[in-house]
């Protein structure tokens, strides 16, 4: 019951600011941090498609040159690296 209070308060607060102010972090961010919650949480499912979401988001044509691109890149393939190694917590083991 707390935690759905305190997504009402969130959303409401949220509802009362500026577009702008809003939207503090870009979506491909927020994505990435769902996708570490769910890992957190053992959901390797919910995980496993945020992730593809991600991939599509940051692999498609940009309608705009992107300057972070590499290192969004390279935050979706440690993204797919933590995803594998708690699919796979033994091979670790054998290395």
């Amino acid at each position: 019951m707390a935690d759905q209070d305190e997504r009402e308060l969130v959303h409401d607060e949220a509802a009362r600011l500026p577009p702008g102010v809003r939207q503090g972090r870009r979506l491909s961010d927020k994505i990435l941090v769902a996708f570490h919650q769910a890992c957190d949480q053992s959901d390797f499912e919910v995980a496993e498609q945020l992730l593809r979401v991600l991939e599509m988001m940051l692999t498609r044509r940009p309608v705009m040159p992107d300057i972070n691109r590499r290192r969004n890149i390279e935050t979706l393939v440690a993204a797919h690296e933590r995803l594998w190694h708690l699919r796979h917590p033994d091979a670790e083991l054998e290395d």
